[in-house]
């Protein structure tokens, strides 16, 4: 047709106005819609649940046997993979101990596979104590104690999931061994626990600073006294008593007794031993002799006199007279 547009815009709207009859056309009408709808929900299955991996009779299966045994080996799949969830695994199990009565033979051993499940869990609580002194296998023992705790606390019929639940009693029993078990110095309460709130502003503003923190920003950040940040520095470290004589390695095998100083009895003296002796050198010959025998050779007045060939009382005014001039620290010159 003259003038008309032949360009992209009017084959674009030549084909939306083909498409549009198009599908009016093929369109059902109302009545026929509701029909095909109908048939449809007719047709197709309604949604079903999904149905358990593991029934709970086959989950308790995996664990006890038959002859009422404790196999916890069962859980495993091929590859070492566990065949039954974990989680499931408790949750079955649990079920299972709220069913029986409290004298039924069965509790106990669904009780010891409740507690052999999560072991794991044990483990994973231990390893945030891996860098104390103690080891592992008995941070373990005093968690698996919390576990049982735990599992004796528990009630399903809250709606908690069992690790949410049990992580916390494991970590406070642990924690209490290592407080009051582990220490061979008793801390006061209040620095033990003011340790925890010291430790967890020295690993922020650790990652803030990038470097060990100072004692003045430690208090500062905590709004405490420096000397309580000491005092808490001091008791955290306070686990272990080091033995003086136990070899030290990094010493060359010397004990820590050997490398300690002590106090000399004899260094009070050695100024007067100095001034003695130079007092001593300004004597003549025979009371020099005088002093050195009666006290440094520990002789008698007798004794003295016989060695020098002269009276007891002599010897006696020349001791009198020579410790007068030695207090008075005169000179011998006459």
């Amino acid at each position: 047709m003259p003038g008309a547009d032949t360009g992209p815009a009017a084959a674009q709207t030549a084909a939306q106005s083909a498409g549009g009859q198009s599908a009016t056309a093929q369109s059902p009408t109302a009545p026929d819609a509701a029909a095909h709808s109908a048939a449809a929900r007719t047709a197709a299955p309604a949604p079903q649940p999904p149905a358990p991996a593991n029934p709970p009779e086959e989950v308790l299966a995996a664990i006890i046997s038959p002859a009422g045994e404790l196999r916890p080996d069962g859980l495993r799949g091929p590859g070492g993979r566990p065949a039954v969830d974990v989680r499931t695994l408790t949750r079955v199990l649990f079920e299972r101990l709220a069913e029986l009565p409290p004298d039924a033979p069965e509790r106990e051993r669904v009780r010891a596979a409740l507690i052999e499940v999560n072991i794991p869990l044990v483990r994973y609580a231990a390893t945030r104590f891996r860098s104390r002194s103690e080891p592992m296998e008995d941070v373990v023992q005093v968690g698996t104690i919390g576990l049982i705790n735990a599992i004796d606390r528990f009630d399903p019929s809250r709606g908690v999931q069992f690790p949410t639940y049990a992580l916390p009693t494991i970590l406070g029993e642990i924690k209490r061994y290592f407080r009051d078990n582990v220490r061979t110095m008793h801390v006061p309460r209040r620095l033990q626990e003011l340790w925890v709130q010291v430790s967890g502003a020295m690993e922020e503003l650790t990652v803030v600073h990038g470097r060990a923190p100072k004692v003045p920003e430690i208090a500062a950040s905590l709004r405490i006294p420096e000397e309580d940040v000491r005092a808490c520095l001091d008791a955290g470290r306070a686990y272990n008593a080091a033995s003086l004589e136990a070899a030290q390695e990094h010493e060359g095998g010397l004990a820590l007794l050997d490398r300690l100083g002590y106090e000399d009895s004899a260094l009070a003296e050695v100024e007067h031993r100095d001034m003695v002796r130079h007092l001593l050198v300004q004597l003549p010959e025979r009371e020099r002799r005088i002093v050195m025998l009666r006290f440094f050779a520990n002789l008698t007045q007798s004794q003295i006199s016989t060695e020098l060939g002269m009276s007891q009382m002599h010897v006696s005014r020349l001791l009198s007279r020579i410790l007068t001039r030695l207090r008075t620290g005169n000179s011998w010159e006459d």
